[in-house]
Formats: structure tokens, C-alpha cells, sequence
């Protein structure tokens, strides 16, 4: 066997092995290219959806942006779905997922992630002038929810028995039954209290304290340090210097949560 076979032998085994024959730089990649390309949703507002020019817009839309123009770089935008986000990453037609992705253990297997950079959760929302902060608060009160979501379902464990729980079969009956007076709070997820405030109705909701809390965080591939490391300092600047919160304030309509 020569040394041209010999190399080809050995790059197959480690191939066949699943180990890779040579160790990528994704961070060093990006900034030689100088391009990001970042899986982003298109179906999945205010997160990410089409404008009426066509173009990718929406919360991970613009923190793909802050992220690229950080590292000086511009950024390619890979419009994906949730069933496909993650094969691209692996496959490597993206170097970044922003996509509104939970972190769970089974996805910790396969891919890395940053810290948090999007808050995804349900809580109780309702007008400035109905003081809550919390579930005791909740005593005497009207809440809407949509029966069998995951806010019906963990509502009804820490609401006080004096609390009126009013169950509609979707979310537009929730939003409808709040928006009436019917109820004089609503238990639901922040995507559908954006939503709400998007219609910009007399009766604005407000967070009034979380129930349950899934952020999203960005997906990367596993022994990505030095581009982890990057993107993580890039965030912790982000949030301290409020551009993270402007994004969240146009797309969610509030502030980050504190903590995130």
C-alpha cells in the first residue's frame, strides 16, 4: 500500500468510526469567508416569518444580524423548519441556528448551544390596572386560558380555589374572551401576548409572573468552543448594552425577563 492509499484507508476507518479526520474551526471558517450563515424560521412570527417584501423578518431575523454585524462579518439567512434546523447544522449548510430552539437533553446529544438569547414561556398577563405578581394573587380573580394547553394544565395546580379559571377551545377565544372583559387575565405563552399587543387593542397585556419557563438558546455543533465562546460574549454585551432588549421590545412588545 502506498502513502496516497495509506492516507485514504485511514481517513475512511475514521470516517466509518465517526470520528472526524481533522478537527473543523467554524469561528476561524467565518471569519476567513467573512459570511455567517444562520438557519432562521419562516413560518414561526414574531420569531421569523416573510415580509411583504419577501425577505426573512422577525426577532431571530434580527439577532442573526447583531450577531454577524459583531463579529463583522455579513450574514446568509437559511430560512429552515423545526423538523429540519438541526440536520442543516449537522450537515453543515449553516454554521448558526437561531430558531426559536428549546434546550432539552435529547438535542444536548447531538448539538451544542449558547446561553439563552430569546424568552419563551407561558405566564399570566393582564392590564397595568390588575395588580398581580404572583399565583396567590390570583385569589378573586377571572383568568381565560385555552383549555388543555400547557398553561390550563400547570394554572390548575398553583391557582387558590377562590380564582375563576375560564377555558376557551383555542386561542383566538382566549385573546376574544380577554380582549371583551369576559376575563380579566389570561394565562397563555408571550408569543400570543405579542400578538395581541401587534393588534394595538385599549387593553393591553402585560407579564404579570412566568408559570413556565423554556428560553431559546442558539444551536451549534458540538466542538464548536472558540465559536460558542464568541457568540456567548457577544450576547452578555448585547444584553448589557440593551440591544437584546430593543429586539425584544419590537418583536415581544416587552422586556427581556430578568435573568435571562
Amino acid at each position: 500500500m502506498n502513502r496516497r492509499q495509506l492516507l485514504l484507508a485511514l481517513c475512511a476507518a475514521a470516517s466509518l468510526a465517526g470520528v472526524p479526520a481533522t478537527h473543523a474551526d467554524t469561528l476561524a471558517d467565518i471569519m476567513k469567508s467573512g459570511s455567517l450563515r444562520v438557519a432562521v424560521p419562516q413560518d414561526f412570527p414574531p420569531f421569523g416569518s416573510v415580509g411583504p417584501d419577501l425577505k426573512p423578518v422577525g426577532y431571530d431575523i434580527d439577532t442573526a444580524k447583531l450577531i454577524a454585524s459583531r463579529l463583522g462579518v455579513t450574514v446568509e439567512l437559511v430560512p429552515v423548519t423545526s423538523a429540519n434546523r438541526i440536520a442543516y447544522l449537522q450537515t453543515n449548510k449553516v454554521d448558526l441556528v437561531i430558531s426559536s430552539m428549546g434546550k432539552n437533553a435529547e438535542r444536548e446529544k447531538v448539538i451544542d448551544f449558547t446561553d439563552a438569547y430569546a424568552p419563551f414561556f407561558n405566564g399570566v398577563f393582564g392590564p397595568a390596572s390588575v395588580k398581580v405578581a404572583k399565583a396567590a394573587d390570583l385569589s378573586g380573580k377571572t383568568i381565560g386560558v385555552t383549555r388543555g394547553a400547557v398553561e390550563d394544565i400547570e394554572l390548575s395546580k398553583i391557582a387558590p380555589g377562590d380564582a375563576t379559571i375560564k377555558r376557551y377551545e383555542d386561542n383566538n377565544g382566549t385573546i376574544s374572551a380577554f380582549l371583551s372583559n369576559q376575563v380579566q387575565l389570561i394565562a397563555t405563552g408571550n408569543v400570543v401576548a405579542a400578538a395581541i399587543l401587534a393588534r394595538n387593542p385599549p387593553k393591553k397585556p402585560e407579564t404579570k409572573f412566568l408559570i413556565k419557563d423554556s428560553p431559546c438558546y442558539i444551536g451549534l455543533n458540538k466542538g464548536e468552543s472558540s465559536l460558542q465562546a464568541k457568540v456567548n460574549a457577544i450576547l452578555a454585551d448585547a444584553k448589557k448594552d440593551g440591544a437584546l432588549n430593543t429586539i425584544s421590545r419590537k418583536w415581544l412588545g416587552s422586556d427581556l425577563p430578568a435573568g435571562l
